[in-house]
């Protein structure tokens, strides 16, 4: 039986059961090689993502990159970019972490051992993943470590980024690919911040059987609410698609118009830069729709759209590739790859050669628990229609008033500001003497709202441990505050200094 007479038979067979609005399954039957060759084709074509993208990276906040600029690539890029800017790679080494403990602990692993892992690992986090870090690390366990009260970042891109593995484990099951995103998408993230994980997971797991873009963007939106902002700006994509095929400029400045404000990352209220997982899905979305199947063409749009110019071709691409395969990744893009798949993620210990072999193997055993089977070099998948997960949606009914400077160098005197509003975050940074010193110091910020002392903040000084702002307080009421701010155990080389506080009404 053909590759491409399994694509028919698996997509005709799961469109059948979604027309009929059944629940029942259905078993498709793929060759391991076939399996296999996709799950590398996920994993390589991530890596090539982040390693093209990586140069333009948050340099084009809010615009488009011109054609005018050229994007490099070539023979030793992966190599290069794997031994001289291991960061980049953030994106693949959350991924590992998780496949790790899968691996370790079983795939009935509880959430904690997750968490605990990415939370003690050496690399640094950023965003919604450095603020579940610290929440993890202040005994703020799952769930409550991704959600939008206790995470100023929970609509952010991070579980989106990282949701490849739930959706690799998963061949043609996109309920499974939803339990592996569940747990382990709120350590970090919650509402929008988690469909974009689960929206990935499911367009990756629905790769494997289908074998055009339009399809599996579409069966995948089918596990994500209708009532959610994240379904209305993804549903629009691929409205605004059918409307301009040919111009992915005019789909990407409707995006711009109606999903580019921010409403929870600090960083990105107010300014152009948007790490939100909605606008950055979006790009995914537009990289996958106008590539139509060419894996170059899918780079460089996904790419082109700005932002998080590097994850998003990342997902796009890794996406493209599990539905074609490793072996069908242009030369131009495989071959420096091919150089780089025994070379170790930081702070893995483990190489593309050894992911694909333990993704892999996760898949064969996912596909048992599912109610699939092996048979000598074959394999039968039981599945399912998409089904919607849990609607959810943070920051309801916070609109971003103001953003106020309030530029201080907090000492062991108290430091004041007032507002109206029933919500607010200070944003701020630490400064050091010397960059080398006091990585233990802890500064201790005791708060105080409208006269009433609240809980004291931990302020970490090492830049692995620290919180992404200094305070905030989503559960106000409406109406006038004052808050007071003051250090309880300054150090004269180490001192943290605030520079604004978005209000919130």
């Amino acid at each position: 039986m053909t590759k491409r007479f399994l694509y028919i038979l698996a997509g005709a067979a799961l469109l059948a059961l979604a027309s009929a609005g059944c629940s029942d399954s259905v078993d498709v039957t793929i060759s391991k090689e076939v399996l296999k060759d996709k799950i590398k084709g996920g994993w390589a074509a991530q890596t090539i993502g982040c390693t093209f993208g990586g140069p333009t990276e948050f340099r084009y906040r809010s615009r488009m990159i011109p054609d005018s600029v050229s994007i490099a690539w070539d023979g030793n890029s992966v190599t290069r970019a794997m031994t001289s800017n291991k960061g980049l790679y953030d994106d693949v080494y959350m991924d590992l972490t998780f496949v790790k403990v899968f691996d370790s602990c079983g795939l009935d692993a509880p959430v904690d051992s997750f968490a605990l892992a990415f939370a003690n690992a050496g690399y640094n986090l950023w965003h919604a993943n450095q603020q579940a870090r610290y929440n993890i690390l202040h005994g703020i366990m799952p769930p409550e470590s991704g959600h939008w009260l206790n995470n100023p970042h929970a609509d952010d891109i991070d579980f989106q980024i990282e949701a490849d593995y739930a959706g690799l484990m998963s061949p043609a099951m996109p309920a499974a690919a939803c339990h592996f995103a569940d747990g382990i998408g709120h350590i970090m993230n919650y509402g929008d911040g988690w469909y974009g994980g689960v929206y990935v997971a499911a367009m990756y797991s629905l790769a494997f059987v289908y074998d055009d873009v339009n399809t599996v963007v579409k069966e995948a939106l089918k596990v994500i609410p209708k009532e959610s902002r994240y379904y209305r700006c993804m549903s629009d994509i691929i409205r605004w698609h059918d409307k301009y095929p040919e111009d992915w400029k005019a789909v990407w400045q409707l995006a711009q118009d109606n999903y580019g404000e921010d409403v929870g990352c600090p960083g990105g209220v107010f300014n152009p830069y948007n790490i939100d997982a909605v606008i950055n899905s979006a790009y995914i979305l537009i990289g996958l729709l106008y590539g139509e199947g060419d894996f170059e063409k899918t780079l460089e749009v996904s790419t082109r759209c700005g932002q998080d110019s590097d994850c998003n071709p990342a997902s796009a691409a890794g996406i493209l590739a599990t539905m074609k395969g490793y072996s069908n990744i242009p030369s131009k893009y495989l071959e420096p790859l091919k150089a780089a798949e025994d070379l170790e993620f930081a702070y893995t210990g483990m190489s593309l050669k050894q992911t694909y072999e333990m993704s892999y193997n996760q898949a064969l055993k996912v596909i048992e628990k599912y109610g699939g089977s092996t048979d000598g070099d074959m394999v039968t998948i039981r599945m399912t229609r998409p089904e919607p997960v849990r609607l959810e949606q943070g920051f309801e009914g916070l609109v971003p008033q103001d953003n106020y400077e309030f530029r201080h160098r907090f000492a062991d005197n108290v430091e004041t500001f007032e507002f109206d509003g029933k919500a607010v975050v200070l944003c701020g940074r630490y400064v050091k003497d010397d960059f080398d010193v006091q990585l233990d110091y802890v500064a201790r910020i005791e708060v105080t709202v409208d006269g009433v002392v609240q809980p004291v903040v931990e302020l970490p000084c090492c830049y692995r441990g620290r919180l992404e702002q200094l305070w905030y307080n989503y559960r106000l009421e409406p109406g006038h505050h004052k808050v007071s701010v003051r250090v309880l155990n300054p150090e004269p080389d180490v001192w943290i200094e605030s520079s604004s506080y978005k209000v919130y009404d």
